[in-house]
């Protein structure tokens, strides 16, 4: 019988989760086992998944789950080296490169588990299952907006937190443009036909935000694209990938141009495919942009869990898309051979590459 073990966020400010007590009575009913840590963060209370039928156990207790149980979760584990005996379902972005994710490679190796990623789970077609994309996009267009609005006040850019809607998060970006006395920003998005695009032009959109849409056709001549200073935003929706042209080269900052927030929203700066080479690391919800040129004026926004802006919302969507396809695990069904594959590809070339810095 298939066990699925829920466990409780660990990152500041993720209130999220990728299985709502609907999805967790559904497997129930498919013969999975469903364990829910105890969490006084998730945005979708306790009572709920126990009204469900869940088993709830301790907050944090996973690494003492089963061996046979599947972790499930949907940011990174506490790095703090120990071994992963266990699959982990999760966001693990450990498969471009990234040090840390390097990191939590070799913990797998050591303790035999997997990882079968979230970001790897893709129908016949190589297309996403489940993706926070749409409102990635919106939440990020929201904090770029803001961004550009406290430039326009010459004041410093206060942290983001979260929004009980969508609803409330347009009321009070409204409240921050209108503060501004001036005119509407001009936004180019690229990659504006996928999920995260469409977040944000939905977002500029409500905002009264001219906007330009890129996708691959508009990119397909390669670098360089002086269109982007040409706007006073600039929104990156393609995540880092071999042969993504650079949009943003080093330099920018001293170049003629009209723009002055970039806003990454596919936020993968330690990746060397990164698009947006004027920044190295990711921005936070306590210090949500970066400045990185002076005069005039160039600021990044870079936040790596954007959703969270919109827990419920995001959670709701997520989960809803990925229920399908959990509902296949037991079986072994082929999204999850998929994502097994690709856990292995990355494992082998990891231990290759150990066996050769050995020799």
């Amino acid at each position: 019988m298939t066990h699925i073990w829920v466990r409780a966020e660990q990152r500041d400010h993720e209130t999220r989760t990728g299985i709502t007590p609907h999805g967790a009575r559904k497997l129930l009913e498919a013969g999975t086992t469903v364990t829910v840590e105890k969490s006084a963060t998730r945005v979708i209370p306790d009572d709920d998944y126990a009204a469900a039928g869940c088993a709830m156990a301790a907050t944090n207790s996973w690494p003492e789950a089963p061996h046979d149980a599947v972790i499930f979760g949907l940011k990174e584990l506490p790095d703090d080296g120990s071994p992963l005996p266990h699959r982990h379902i999760m966001f693990g972005h450990a498969f471009k490169g990234q040090p840390a994710g390097l990191r939590l490679l070799r913990r797998f190796a050591a303790g035999g588990g997997a990882l079968l990623d979230l970001e790897y789970l893709v129908d016949e077609s190589a297309r996403r299952v489940a993706a926070f994309g749409y409102w990635a996009g919106y939440a990020g267009a929201a904090v770029a907006l803001k961004c550009w609005a406290a430039q326009q006040t010459n004041k410093p850019m206060g942290a983001v937190s979260a929004y009980r809607s969508a609803t409330h998060l347009l009321s009070a970006l409204q409240g921050d443009l209108l503060a501004t006395g001036t005119h509407r920003p001009t936004a180019l998005i690229i990659g504006a036909l996928g999920r995260v695009g469409t977040g944000v032009a939905d977002l500029c959109t409500a905002m009264g935000v001219a906007t330009t849409k890129w996708d691959m056709a508009e990119t397909a001549r390669g670098a360089p694209f002086p269109e982007v200073l040409t706007h006073d935003l600039f929104f990156n929706c393609v995540l880092a990938r071999p042969g993504t042209p650079v949009f943003v080269p080093t330099g920018t900052g001293a170049m003629p141009r009209q723009l002055s927030v970039i806003a990454d929203i596919a936020c993968d700066p330690d990746s060397d495919f990164s698009p947006i080479k004027v920044y190295d690391r990711a921005t936070s919800w306590d210090a949500p942009c970066l400045r990185v040129h002076d005069m005039p004026v160039l600021d990044v926004t870079a936040i790596d869990n954007l959703p969270s802006m919109l827990p419920l919302e995001s959670s709701e969507d997520f989960a809803e898309q990925l229920l399908p396809t959990l509902l296949t695990l037991a079986a072994d069904g082929p999204v999850w051979q998929r994502a097994a594959a690709e856990f292995e590809k990355h494992s082998q070339r990891l231990a290759k590459g150990q066996e050769n810095i050995r020799k």
